[in-house]
């Protein structure tokens, strides 16, 4: 038995290990995948984070490198390798969690290796867990290639025509824009599209959003709530610059698939040959048998990670108590609260 179970080794699992570890205390995290790391080994290749270097460290071990900088995904997967090994935190791999119980105090952990028990549990599996996609994608011919962006790696899985990108986000920019170098591309995004610089007068604009009071904001401060509301804009001028030369022509929202025929906004349709859902994820707490703890939406019921089950916290979670909380630049605050109310 355990004091603390914690399950997934991503950046927010090993947050909390590395605090964990500063009490000497009893704890092992859970991870599905082969090895630490390997979710940011298998996106797409051109991945570049908006975060620089100077903000995507975990806590304990800077990442190496210009601080201004914005860095690659395969520098962050062996960043988090070399904290493992760094901190020599405890990881069962290949041990998917099946289900969650609690019992006489204790927390049952049955998973596809074994069964564990703790007397707390932390919820680390992060925001990005089931791929969403609209169920009218099953409208769509067999001969439209589609792809989730989880699964897209590069161009040259895509098969010859253009190409649909559904989802305004940074990660449809990211790759709507590396598309368009080579072929046409739609975007689809149900709400204008807002660009902001990375850079400004040599700095990080993640930088002046610290001295301003940005990344401490927490959600339920007036900040918070304004940013939340409005959502990220596009970091770069990248897709601005690939739209104003019509590589990428920007459509609204899809709104329904017919064989080869895409619909937006239930009026200007086109054929496509390719799409890239850059639609997000859902959450997944299906294997959570712990009553009162998601609401009707799918999502944990928490003051700050804390739930209002004893020993039951979530960690990594989207405005968790600030705008960083799902980041490498955020989560470590949040890791170091939850470890203190685990030791009082």
């Amino acid at each position: 038995m355990y004091e603390t179970i914690v399950i997934g080794a991503g950046q927010a699992g090993l947050a909390m290990g590395y605090y964990l570890k500063q009490h000497n205390h009893s704890f092992l995290i859970l991870e599905r995948n082969s090895k630490v790391g390997e979710i940011w080994k298998n996106r797409y290749d051109s991945l570049v984070l908006f975060t620089p270097r100077l903000y995507s460290s975990l806590p304990g071990l800077e990442l190496k490198g210009r601080a201004h900088e914005y860095p690659k995904k395969d520098e962050i997967a062996n960043y988090l390798k070399a904290y493992v090994e760094t901190f020599n935190l405890p990881i069962r791999f290949d041990t998917e969690v099946i289900t969650v119980r609690r019992k006489e105090n204790l927390f049952h952990i049955t998973s596809n290796q074994t069964e564990y028990q703790a007397k707390n549990v932390v919820i680390a599996t992060g925001p990005f867990q089931k791929p969403r996609i609209p169920t009218f994608a099953n409208d769509l011919s067999k001969d439209v290639l589609h792809l989730h962006s989880s699964e897209y790696r590069n161009p040259s899985q895509l098969v010859e025509g253009n190409v649909l990108v559904v989802g305004g986000g940074n990660s449809g920019a990211q790759i709507a824009e590396e598309i368009s170098r080579e072929r046409g591309v739609y975007l689809s995004t149900s709400q204008r599209l807002s660009f902001m610089p990375l850079i400004v007068g040599k700095r990080s604009i993640f930088w002046w959003f610290d001295k301003v009071g940005i990344l401490k904001a927490s959600s339920k401060s007036y900040i918070g709530r304004k940013i939340q509301n409005r959502g990220d804009p596009i970091f770069g001028f990248e897709l601005k610059k690939a739209i104003k030369e019509g590589k990428v022509i920007v459509k609204g929202r899809t709104s329904n698939c017919n064989g080869n025929t895409v619909t937006f906004n239930g009026e200007s349709s086109h054929n496509v040959q390719n799409v890239i859902w850059a639609t997000g994820f859902t959450s997944d707490y299906s294997w959570l048998e712990v009553a009162g703890i998601i609401d009707e939406n799918d999502k944990p019921i928490h003051d700050r990670g804390v739930t209002n089950v004893t020993g039951l916290y979530f960690l990594g979670l989207p405005w968790q108590y600030r705008r960083g909380s799902a980041l490498l630049q955020g989560v470590g605050n949040d890791a170091q609260y939850l470890a203190n109310q685990i030791m009082k």
